[in-house]
């Protein structure tokens, strides 16, 4: 599983779902620091055959040879679209099964896409290695060895060893670079949050000053300070690009500085999650979300007060529904 499924934000206190916006930045496996490398062959010899189309969750038959000793790439359909950039965020569906062993993970059961930032080290290596240069609208078929995946102490949550090869389909919907942003044409609304100034033409990173002695946080709040034309949020994948500050103006975190959007989730009950908050709101919208501190609990860290100044990219579709 290259990152989290989009479930692990799900769930929470409001709140504390500020904090996990930086998790989706540094969230990686347990060999993320490796670099990328160019042996990736794309002339594979025995890997499994994939039964099913472009979208649809595949199933996979292996050959009764071992496992290939080094990364393999089979291109099962060549996508038209974009070309995926190191440093994108990377949107798509993907099936993941342990070499002639059991499905650990797959996003087509959960009929939401997934995104990680790709190239950068925050997913295993092969993923790095293979999905640069690809083409959106593509299927890829990948067998990563133990030393391009989850490295010699495997990933136990998954039931994955360290000597197991991982064979992977996936999907490429579409990708979003570190220069996506909201309409730069959206509509400035009349906005107001004592104590919080916002900067920054439309279209830009923003810049967000806090005075500690006017602004106080109780309840979690949105505000549309430009209304953009887009197709209304709903539930599933958003791709935002965001700048947080805590209450006492201390930067958090910021994906315009990263470089990467991140994904956040809409929660289908629209109650559990920060950006539950922009339900309805147009795409290509720029808001400003308070976040008031939640105390720590026994299953999580506590969370300051923040306030977030986002932009609302875009709310991609599956594979199936793209096609």
């Amino acid at each position: 599983m290259p990152l989290p499924s989009p479930e692990v934000f799900v769930r929470r206190p409001v709140a504390a779902v500020a904090l996990l916006l930086l998790a989706t930045l540094t969230a990686c496996s347990g060999s993320g620091s490796a670099q990328p490398s160019a042996s990736a062959s794309r002339a594979a010899g025995a890997l499994p055959s994939v039964s099913g189309s472009y979208g649809t969750k595949p199933t996979l038959t292996f050959p009764s040879s071992a496992a290939p000793g080094s990364v393999q790439v089979r291109v099962l359909r060549q996508g038209s679209g974009p070309v995926v950039n190191k440093g994108d965020l990377l949107v798509g569906d993907y099936l993941g099964q342990v070499w002639q062993g059991k499905v650990f993970d797959n996003s087509y059961d959960r009929g939401q896409v997934a995104a990680f930032p790709i190239g950068v080290g925050r997913v295993i290596p092969g993923w790095d290695q293979t999905l640069v240069g690809v083409k959106a609208g593509s299927r890829l078929l990948l067998s990563i060895p133990p030393s391009a995946g989850y490295g010699p102490t495997g990933n136990a949550a998954a039931g994955i060893k360290g000597t197991d090869t991982l064979v992977f389909v996936v999907d490429l919907v579409s990708s979003y670079s570190g220069k996506a942003a909201g309409d730069p044409k959206a509509a400035p609304q009349k906005a107001a949050v004592p104590g919080v100034t916002v900067s920054g033409a439309l279209g830009t990173p923003p810049g967000v000053g806090v005075a500690p002695a006017k602004f106080a946080v109780k309840t979690p709040a949105i505000q549309v300070l430009a209304r953009g034309t887009g197709a209304p949020v709903g539930g599933g994948l958003l791709v935002v690009q965001y700048l947080a500050v805590d209450a006492s103006n201390k930067p958090v975190g910021s994906s315009w500085s990263s470089g990467t959007p991140i994904g956040v989730p809409v929660t289908p009950s629209g109650k559990n999650g920060l950006f539950d908050l922009t339900r309805g709101l147009p795409l290509g919208s720029r808001v400003l979300i308070e976040s008031p501190a939640s105390p720590a609990t026994a299953s999580q860290a506590a969370s300051p007060a923040l306030v977030l100044v986002a932009d609302l990219v875009a709310q991609p579709k599956t594979a199936k529904q793209t096609g």
